[in-house]
C-alpha cells in the first residue's frame, strides 16, 4: 500500500496500527520521499518513534537554519548516508539516475557512442563506437571537446558531458571540436540512436583449435552473445574454450545462469538465493539443452571479476565442468533487486545472498559488522568453511573464487605507468594516426624500430620526465630527516645514495620497451580497428592466455586438474 501524508501523519498511521496488519508504506510528506518496509509487530513504538524524530527535526531545520536549504538535496543526503550504513549495493535512485541505471541493466541507452577521457584541461573522445553516430559523424580519438549546442563545456567532468550527449532517439546534437593537428575548429551534427554495448566486444580463435571469447558485462541477451559467439568458433574448428571474465563487475543473474546453462545439462542447479524475505529465496536451475557439454574451458579471472562473473566461474568450478586461472575474485555474494519509490524514483535494495552448486557463498565482506572505523571488514578465517566440487575437490566460501591455477598478474613499471596515465601514450597515438592512414591488421601489426625511437624523440621533445619509487622512498627520508633535524648528519650519505639510483631516462626507454611498445600497439591499433582491434592485439602478448593455450593443448593435465582431490596440484603443475 501506498499512503501520501500531510501533517496528520503520525495520526493516520497509529490507526494503521491498531489494525495491526503487515503493510509496506511509501511516505511523501511535502514532496520528501520515506521510504521503509515496515512490519507492524513489537517494534512499531520506535518505527514510529523515530519517524517522528526524523519529521520534526527536518522541519525546524527547514525553517531555522541560517541560511536557505534545499530540502531535495537535505533528504537525499540522508537518504544516501542511510543506505550507506547498510552495504555499497543498497542505493536510491533518483529520476534523474534512472536513465544510467537503465544502461547498467540493458547495456543500452539513447546518445553518441563515443568514451570519454580527461586530457589535461579539456574532456576529449577517447574512443567512439564504432557504426554508432560518434563514429559516422567522422568524430576521432583525441578530437577535444569545446562546446555542444552552442554552449561551451569548459570546466565540465566527464559525467556533465555525458550527460549532455544522451537525449532523445533521433534527435540532433551539435559539437564544437578542436582536432589536434588543425588550425580550425570543426562543427559537427550528430543524431542522437539506441546505443547498445555489447557483452561480447571480441571473439577469435586463439590457436588452431582454441577458441577464446571475451565477455565484458551481463546486460540483457548476454548469453545470446556468448551462444552465437560460440557456435561460430565450433564451426572454425575450435575444440577448446578461453572464456575470459576478468574486469567483468556481473550484471544479471539469469544471465549468468543461462551462459552457465551453454555448458551444463538441463536440470543442472547454477546457484540458489537466501534472503529474510522469503520470496527471494529461489533456485535457479538450467531451463534449455546446452550446446557443449563436453568441450574443455578454461576461466579468465581476477580481482575485477565479481558477481555474476562469479557465479559462472564459480558453479562451472564446483561441478568441475571448467579450470579457473588468474587471481582471486572480488567477492561479492549479494543479490540486488528494483523496487518502485514514488514520483519515478527507485530502491535498488539487496535482498539476498547467493549460494553456488557447492553450497558456498563467496561473499568477502562483512557489512552487518563493521570495524572500528566504520569499514566493512573481511569474513575472518574462523568463520571461512571448506566445501567440495562435485569431484570432491576442496573450495572455500568467504573470499571469492580461489582459482584451480593462481598466475599473479603482471605489474606496469613506474615509467610504463606515467607514459598511460599522463596520456603520453594516447597523445603519440593521436599523432600516429594524424601521419598514418592505414595501417595492418590488428592481430598483425607491429611497432617498428624506427617508429619506437620517434616515440622516444617524441617524449624527449614534450620533457617527459618521472619519479621512480626508490626517489620516491628517498624524497620522503629526506623529508623526514630533515623536520627531525637530522639532515645535516647524514646529507653526504644521502646525496650519494641520490646519485646511485637516479633514473637515466634513455636507458629505462630500453629496459622497459616492450611493456611500453605493448601499450602503445594496443592505442595505435584502436585508432583503426576500434575495441575489437585493441583486444585482438593485446591477446598477443598476454601470459595468461598463454597458460591457457598450453592447459587446453595438455588434456591429461587439463583432465588431471578436475577429477578429484587426490592430486597435489602444486607438485602437478610444477612438474608439467
Amino acid at each position: 500500500m501506498q499512503v501520501t501524508v500531510g501533517n496528520a501523519m503520525m495520526t493516520f498511521i497509529k490507526r494503521l496500527i491498531g489494525k495491526r496488519r503487515n503493510l509496506v508504506i511509501i511516505i511523501s510528506i511535502s514532496s520528501i520521499s520515506l521510504l521503509g518496509l515496515f512490519s507492524f509487530v513489537d517494534n512499531d513504538f520506535k518505527l514510529l518513534k523515530s519517524l517522528d524524530i526524523y519529521y520534526t527535526l527536518f522541519r525546524e531545520l527547514n525553517m531555522y537554519y541560517v541560511d536557505q536549504t534545499d530540502p531535495e538535496k537535505l533528504v537525499k543526503t540522508s537518504i544516501d548516508a542511510m543506505l550507506e550504513s547498510l552495504d555499497p549495493y543498497t542505493v536510491f535512485i533518483p529520476e534523474s539516475e534512472l536513465e544510467d541505471y537503465k544502461f547498467l541493466t540493458t547495456g543500452q541507452y539513447g546518445g553518441v557512442g563515443a568514451l570519454l577521457k580527461k586530457n589535461g584541461n579539456y574532456i576529449v573522445i577517447s574512443e567512439p563506437y564504432e557504426g554508432y553516430p560518434a563514429h559516422k559523424a567522422g568524430l576521432k580519438a583525441g578530437d577535444i571537446i569545446h562546446d555542444i549546442n552552442g554552449k561551451s563545456v569548459l570546466g565540465k567532468s566527464i559525467s556533465d558531458i555525458g550527460e549532455l550527449l544522451k537525449g532523445d532517439l533521433n534527435s540532433k546534437i551539435e559539437m564544437t571540436i578542436e582536432r589536434p593537428g588543425r588550425s580550425n575548429f570543426l562543427k559537427k551534427v550528430l543524431v542522437r540512436q539506441k546505443i547498445s554495448v555489447n557483452n561480447v566486444p571480441y571473439f577469435g580463435m586463439l590457436a588452431k583449435k582454441v577458441g577464446y571469447i571475451k565477455l565484458s558485462n551481463f546486460t540483457e541477451d548476454a548469453h545470446i552473445e556468448v551462444k552465437n559467439a560460440l557456435t561460430e568458433l565450433k564451426n572454425e574448428g575450435a575444440q577448446s574454450l578461453v572464456l575470459d571474465l576478468r574486469n567483468n563487475p556481473g550484471g544479471l543473474l539469469g544471465e549468468a545462469v543461462d551462459i552457465v546453462n551453454l555448458f551444463v545439462e538441463k536440470g543442472q542447479e547454477v546457484v540458489h538465493t537466501k534472503g529474510k524475505v522469503k520470496q527471494w529465496d529461489n533456485v535457479y536451475k538450467c531451463k534449455n539443452q546446452p550446446i557443449d557439454t563436453k568441450i574443455p574451458i578454461a576461466i579468465l579471472v581476477n580481482k575485477n571479476s565479481a558477481s555474476a562473473s562469479e557465479i559462472v566461474a564459480g558453479s562451472l568450478q564446483d561441478i568441475d565442468r571448467a579450470v579457473i586461472i588468474g587471481q582471486r575474485t572480488y567477492g561479492k555474494g549479494l543479490v540486488q533487486a528494483d523496487r518502485p519509490l514514488s514520483y519515478n524514483t527507485k530502491l535498488k535494495v539487496t535482498i539476498a545472498k547467493y549460494y553456488i552448486p557447492s553450497g558456498r557463498c563467496i561473499q568477502a565482506l562483512d557489512y552487518s559488522h563493521r570495524e572500528s572505523d566504520g569499514s566493512a571488514g573481511h569474513i575472518p578465517d574462523s568463520l571461512i568453511h571448506e566445501f567440495k566440487t562435485k569431484n570432491k575437490r576442496k573450495v572455500y566460501d568467504g573470499g571469492g573464487i580461489l582459482p584451480d591455477i593462481i598466475l599473479k598478474p603482471e605489474a606496469l613499471n613506474r615509467i610504463t605507468y606515467n607514459l598511460y596515465a599522463r596520456n603520453y601514450i594516447f597523445n603519440y597515438a593521436t599523432e600516429f594516426a594524424q601521419k598514418h592512414d592505414s595501417i595492418l591488421p590488428a592481430g598483425s601489426f607491429k611497432l617498428s624500430p624506427t617508429q619506437y625511437e620517434n616515440f622516444t624523440k617524441y617524449l624527449n621533445k614534450n620533457n617527459f620526465d618521472y619519479v621512480t619509487e626508490s626517489e620516491e622512498a628517498l624524497l620522503k627520508l629526506k623529508y623526514s630527516v630533515t623536520k627531525e633535524k637530522y639532515l645535516d648528519s647524514v646529507k653526504l650519505e644521502i646525496d650519494a645514495l641520490s646519485l646511485k639510483i637516479k633514473h637515466n631516462k634513455t636507458d629505462d626507454f630500453q629496459t622497459y620497451k616492450n611493456e611500453i611498445t605493448e601499450l602503445l600497439q594496443e592505442e595505435i591499433v584502436s585508432r583503426y580497428y576500434f575495441q575489437k582491434g585493441r583486444i585482438q592485439i593485446s591477446l598477443n602478448n598476454d601470459l595468461l592466455i598463454q597458460k591457457c593455450i598450453d592447459l587446453l593443448n595438455d588434456k591429461t593435465l587439463y583432465s588431471d586438474i578436475l577429477r578429484g582431490p587426490s592430486i597435489d596440484m602444486a607438485l602437478l603443475i610444477k612438474n608439467k
